[in-house]
């Protein structure tokens, strides 16, 4: 069964950010009707590929889908530093019930 709540946070990552919707297609190289379609939790023909994710996390900056997916599993997402070159890494620490 699709989780429409993912769906729905990737929308507003498309929607509520700093770029508008036209810059995110843009810069992710999908056609502004087709990243709508697919980022629209109401629409069960089109959906968010996970290349297309990495790519829509990217460009918007927000990485709200992916915290809801760990938050799904139990996982926390928290930042880290890697120190060769200080770059922003991904670091997931198991949230106990």
């Amino acid at each position: 069964m699709p989780d429409y709540e993912l769906t729905q946070v990737v929308q507003h990552s498309i929607l509520d950010g700093r770029k508008t919707a036209k810059q995110v297609a843009k810069e992710i190289g999908k056609p502004y009707s087709t990243m709508l379609r697919e980022a629209n939790p109401f629409d069960t023909t089109a959906k968010v590929g996970i290349e297309t994710l990495l790519d829509i996390m990217r460009a918007t900056g927000n990485l709200s889908p992916l915290q809801y997916m760990a938050s799904k599993f139990g996982y926390e997402l928290t930042p880290r530093r890697e120190s060769a070159d200080d770059r922003p890494q991904a670091q997931f620490s198991r949230v106990m019930p």
